[in-house]
């Protein structure tokens, strides 16, 4: 059988990032442009420059790429693209990319659903089995998925409100911190202490989650201690809002492995480099004796790797898409299992 190579592009947001992945784990090249310094004297992600930068770079990051792998675009066997979920103008440069590559080079064109890629990242440094559990949180996810195989997955439950990221991020900015947030809240909590009464949220049985109502306490909490003249504990405050928030994560996992047939657990998406994050889940998987399993650190962040993986098995199974692929900026991951399905 011939080896696959797929040429990966991601843009979902403020990373211009191709791959060219192996067989759907090995990672031949990747390069990764980052916009972030640029975005953080707007103290978040602007849309619009998002975009044009992608347009600018999305060239240059083509041909590193093909340089760094040794490869031709007669070598290629697909071109695989991000589409959704993400902001629309940056999905649209990477998508308008990779229908012109294809057309170009007459090459399948894959379209990968950006959550899927988070969970697949986890094939680079091992190979996956199954069934297993799959929880993403990044910025714009927090989602709980069951994988049968491969292809057969279905979705737990997922935040009813805000992202645990985007939560990270909008504490992190009350609390006087620069984007992006969570890589402060995190270094913050370890010179703080977990001294203040926090809300837990949701209480129940479900696979669900919902962070809203602790992301406003502690806004309230910042605020009316500011026009009490007191002063806020900033590194106690972000220890106690880690602890709760990741509880919350934790809590809904262990249901979900007590509840669930299942021998393996993956942590995925942006937030999965949280060192805290890892070491409670780590625990969790150790006291029911499932394995515990997080991509390396430099693909927890979006890469183009991470969508080169999510392709394969889609290759494999001959789900191309045509060329009226359109970028899309939200994609429920419930309704985008039952498409797939389809």
């Amino acid at each position: 059988m011939n080896d696959t190579y797929i040429l990966a592009i991601e843009t979902s947001c403020d990373e211009t990032s191709m791959a060219i992945v192996k067989n759907g784990q090995e990672v031949e090249a990747l390069t990764i442009l980052s916009q972030m310094d640029t975005h953080a004297n707007f103290g978040g992600v602007v849309p619009e420059i998002a975009s044009r930068m992608h347009t600018e770079n999305i060239t240059m990051v083509l041909e590193e790429t093909l340089k760094k792998s040794k490869k031709t675009m007669d070598d290629i066997s697909a071109i695989a693209v991000t589409y959704a979920p993400g902001l629309l103008g940056s999905l649209l440069v990477g998508v308008e990319c990779a229908k012109t590559l294809a057309l170009i080079y007459d090459k399948p064109l894959i379209a990968v659903n950006h959550t899927m890629g988070h969970i697949f990242a986890n094939n680079i440094d091992w190979t996956m089995s199954y069934p297993t559990l799959a929880l993403i949180v990044s910025g714009g996810h927090t989602d709980l998925l069951l994988m049968k195989n491969e292809s057969e997955m279905e979705s737990l439950g997922s935040t009813i409100d805000d992202s645990i990221g985007e939560v990270y991020d909008k504490v992190a900015r009350v609390l006087g911190m620069p984007y992006p947030g969570g890589p402060n809240i995190e270094k913050a909590s370890l010179q703080g202490k977990d001294t203040y009464e926090l809300p837990r949220p949701m209480l129940d049985n479900s696979y669900n989650f919902s962070f809203s109502g602790l992301k406003s306490f502690i806004i309230n909490l910042v605020h009316n201690e500011t026009q009490r003249g007191n002063k806020v504990r900033i590194n106690d405050l972000a220890k106690s809002f880690q602890v709760v928030a990741v509880d919350e994560l934790v809590r809904k996992v262990e249901l979900a492995i007590q509840n669930t047939d299942v021998h393996s657990f993956i942590l995925a998406g942006g937030v999965s480099a949280n060192k805290y994050l890892r070491e409670e889940m780590k625990k969790l998987c150790e006291k029911y004796q499932v394995e515990f399993h997080v991509p390396n650190i430099l693909y927890c962040t979006d890469n183009a790797a991470m969508i080169g993986c999510a392709a394969y098995p889609l290759y494999k199974a001959k789900k191309f898409a045509d060329f009226t692929l359109n970028a899309k900026s939200s994609e429920n991951i419930k309704n985008y299992i039952e498409k797939r399905d389809n």
